[in-house]
């Protein structure tokens, strides 16, 4: 964690947070799903011996091509396309065997799972007490709205914004006005947290609202980044 600090020159009403891989645990979700999935459609049977290679691959291409989705430069339909074609062509599999209706086999069963980051609940309950909280997601709608309900996150957010219904995805300045505006919320009240370089934390301070990374992996931060924390319930002693 940067700093302990408390923000005590800020007076905040308002946090929006990022959904996958910020409150969800998106890659622990996708490894359960994909582990099920690797038995189910007998993938040792295409030469494919390590489900944890399998998985790995999936989620380098996975995170590239949500970065790409983040920026703008492929579509929803792209993403979900490429994604498993990718990770099966890279490790060899012909593509006449590429098991058909794969990636609706995963859509259908991923958003089901209920891993989240660690004190998720007890830190969003502690923050509810204080402000008023929201999520702005660059996820599928219908797969948000499975993850928030199995989850039972739903009730600590006054409004959930879904960059698939706005119209436009993080970072994209429009996208955090578009929040404020249904909030009633002004930039200097209002703060995100997200693990996302790119979309969360740059969307917002681009905008000209603060962020604080959320970076559970202790990647290197940049030095235009100015705070971030490791752990959710770091924000119960920041906030």
């Amino acid at each position: 964690m940067a700093s302990t600090k408390p923000f005590t020159d800020k007076q905040y009403k308002h946090i929006y947070f990022d959904l996958d891989h910020t409150i969800w645990d998106f890659d622990k979700n996708a490894e359960e799903t994909l582990h099920e999935l690797y038995v189910h459609h007998k993938l040792a049977d295409l030469g494919l011996n390590s489900a944890d290679l399998f998985i790995a691959t999936y989620t380098a291409n996975n995170h590239r091509l949500w970065r790409d989705y983040h920026l703008g430069t492929i579509t929803k339909e792209q993403l979900r396309q490429a994604r498993f074609n990718q990770t099966f062509l890279d490790l060899g599999v012909h593509p006449d065997v590429i098991p058909a209706g794969f990636e609706d086999a995963y859509v259908q069963l991923c958003p089901t799972k209920t891993n989240l980051f660690p004190y998720a609940h007890e830190t969003l309950s502690y923050l509810q007490g204080k402000y008023t909280l929201h999520l702005i997601s660059n996820g599928f709608k219908e797969s948000q709205d499975v993850k928030i309900g199995n989850t039972g996150i739903g009730k600590y957010f006054e409004h959930v914004v879904v960059s698939e219904l706005v119209g436009v995805n993080k970072p994209d300045k429009a996208i955090f006005q578009y929040a404020l505006d249904v909030a009633g919320a002004e930039k200097h009240e209002s703060i995100m947290i997200g693990d996302s370089l790119e979309a969360d934390v740059y969307g917002a301070l681009n905008f000209g609202m603060d962020a604080i990374y959320f970076n559970p992996f202790n990647a290197e931060k940049p030095d235009d980044v100015p705070v971030q924390i490791n752990h959710l319930r770091d924000l119960m002693m920041l906030l």
